[in-house]
C-alpha cells in the first residue's frame, strides 16, 4: 500500500474539488481514500510506502484519445514538401513498415508519453498486436485499433485479412488489464458504406471493443461524400449504421449543429486534434458547439508525423486559443474545461470514465506528479490556467498507472530509454536510404 502525502491535489471529480495540501492512499492499484491535511493515523499506519510529494501537484494522468504511435518514426520527415504523403509517407509505409518497425516506433511513443504525463492512449495503425505489446511493456493503458483501408496497407491486402487481424487482436488482448483491442476503419472515403456496415455488425458482436475512425476531417473527404453519396460524412457513417456508442471519431472539423446533436444522441465521442489540424491548415473544429450539444470531447495529439509531438500539454493552449478565435472572446473554453477534456472527458470518450480520469476512491490510481517550482509558472492564481498555458511535459516528475510507478524523478522504469532511442535512429537510417532512392527515381 502506498501513501502520498503533502500534495496539492486536483481531483477532477464531479465537484472539481481541489485540495491545497492533502494525501492519497493507494491499495492494490486503486485509490482507497484521499483527503485534506495529514492522513488519519489508521491510514498512515497501513501504508508500507509513504512518499512526501513536497507540495507538488498530483492530478489524474492525461488521456490521449487519438494517436498513431508508430508514426513517431516519421516525425519531421519531408516537413516542407507539399506532396510528402504520396512522395514519401505512403511508399515508406508500403516498403519499410514491418512488425519490428512498428514495435520500435511504439516503444518510442510510449516513452515520450510517459515522460509527458500521458497514462492512457487510443491508437490506430498497422501491426497493432505489436502496438499493444509495446503499451503493455511500458505499463501504460491503451486501446489498440487495427486499421482497415482500401489503400496499400503494410499488414493486409484485403478487407477480409484486416478483419482477421482484428479478430486475432481481440483474442490476444481479451481480459488484459491494460490493453483493449479495437477495430479502426480508416475513414468513410477509404472504406465505403459496405465495409463500414460490416464494421458496424462486427461492433455489435463485440460490445466491449471500441471503433475508431477519422471523420469529417478534410475538404477532400467532404467532396468524396458529396460525389458518391450526395451527403456529408456524418450522414454517410449514419447510413452504414456506424454512429453508435463506442465510436471514437477523430478530428470532426466539418460538423454542423444538427450533426453535433446526432453525434451526441448516438453517444459518439470525439477526439480533438487542435495542433495537428492547425499545422495541416485544415481548419478549426467547432469543439465548443459540439460540447454544448452534449458531445463528449477529449484532447488528442494525432501521430507525430502530423503534429510532431505526443505531448498533450502542447495541445492545450492551441485548443483553447482556436476556440477563442472562433468565439471572438477570451471566455470561450475556459482552462478548467480543457483539463477536464484532457482527463475525465477523454476517459469517457474511450469508454473508461468509470475507471480512470479523476482521483476518486474506487478508481484506478492513474496519476501524475507535476513540479510547480519553475519560475516560468509563478505566481499561480489559477492552477488550471497554469496547466494550460505555462506548464509543459518536462515539469512532470512522476507517472503512475494502476498504482505502479512508470516514471519517478524523470526516470522511466519500464523502458530502456537509450535502447528505445537507438532503435528509432536505426529505423530512421533505413527510411533515409529509401527516401534517397525515391528522390533519385524522380529526377
Amino acid at each position: 500500500m502506498t501513501l502520498l502525502t503533502n500534495a496539492r491535489i486536483l481531483t477532477v471529480d464531479p465537484q472539481m474539488r481541489e485540495i491545497a495540501n492533502g494525501w492519497i492512499h493507494i491499495k492494490d492499484g486503486v485509490i482507497s481514500a484521499l483527503g485534506e491535511g495529514a492522513a488519519p493515523a489508521d491510514v498512515a499506519s497501513s501504508a508500507n510506502d509513504v512518499l512526501d510529494m513536497g507540495g507538488d501537484l498530483i492530478m489524474p494522468g492525461m488521456v490521449n484519445t487519438h494517436c498513431h504511435l508508430a508514426m513517431t518514426l516519421f516525425r519531421g520527415l519531408g516537413e516542407d514538401i507539399d506532396d510528402r504523403l504520396y512522395r514519401y509517407i505512403l511508399p515508406l509505409e508500403r516498403d519499410c513498415v514491418t512488425a519490428p518497425v512498428v514495435a520500435a516506433g511504439s516503444r518510442l511513443a510510449a516513452l515520450e508519453m510517459i515522460r509527458g504525463g500521458v497514462t492512457t492512449v487510443a491508437d490506430m495503425y498497422y501491426f497493432e498486436a505489436e502496438v499493444g505489446r509495446a503499451i503493455a511493456q511500458s505499463g501504460m493503458r491503451g486501446i489498440v485499433g487495427q486499421t482497415l483501408g482500401d489503400f496499400d496497407a503494410p499488414d493486409h491486402d484485403t478487407f477480409d485479412e484486416a478483419f482477421a487481424l482484428t479478430d486475432a487482436l481481440v483474442e490476444e488482448f481479451d481480459g488484459h488489464p491494460l490493453v483493449i483491442a479495437s477495430i479502426a476503419p480508416h475513414a468513410p472515403y477509404s472504406t465505403g458504406i459496405k465495409i463500414m456496415a460490416r464494421v458496424a455488425a462486427w461492433a455489435e458482436a463485440h460490445p466491449k471493443n471500441p471503433v475508431q475512425m477519422h471523420l469529417a476531417e478534410s475538404d477532400a473527404e467532404m467532396a468524396w461524400c458529396a460525389e458518391h453519396h450526395n451527403a456529408r460524412p456524418v450522414e454517410v457513417v449514419a447510413r452504414a449504421g456506424l454512429l453508435r456508442p463506442g465510436l471514437i471519431a477523430a478530428h470532426c472539423l466539418h460538423i454542423n449543429e444538427a450533426e453535433a446533436a446526432e453525434l451526441a444522441g448516438h453517444g459518439v465521442g470525439v477526439a480533438h486534434n487542435a495542433r495537428s489540424n492547425g499545422k495541416a491548415g485544415r481548419g478549426i473544429a467547432p469543439i465548443e458547439m459540439m460540447r454544448a450539444a452534449g458531445v463528449t470531447v477529449g484532447i488528442a495529439t494525432d501521430g507525430a508525423m502530423s503534429g510532431n509531438t505526443l505531448d498533450l500539454f502542447a495541445q492545450l493552449a492551441p485548443a483553447s486559443m482556436f476556440q477563442k478565435i472562433l468565439g471572438h472572446s477570451r471566455s470561450v473554453l475556459p482552462a478548467r474545461q480543457l483539463i477536464r477534456m484532457a482527463t475525465i472527458e477523454g476517459a469517457r470518450v474511450l469508454g473508461m470514465g468509470d475507471q480512470i480520469g479523476s482521483l476518486e476512491p474506487g478508481k484506478s490510481a492513474d496519476l501524475i506528479r507535476i513540479a510547480l517550482d519553475d519560475p516560468r509558472v509563478q505566481p499561480i492564481y489559477d492552477i488550471y490556467s497554469t496547466l494550460v498555458f505555462a506548464l509543459n511535459a518536462s515539469d512532470v516528475r512522476a507517472t503512475m498507472v494502476a498504482g505502479q510507478w512508470l516514471m519517478r524523478g524523470r526516470e522511466v522504469h519500464t523502458l530502456d530509454q537509450a535502447r528505445v532511442v537507438a532503435e528509432a535512429i536505426q529505423v530512421a537510417g533505413d527510411f533515409n536510404r529509401r527516401i534517397e532512392a525515391l528522390d533519385r527515381s524522380m529526377t
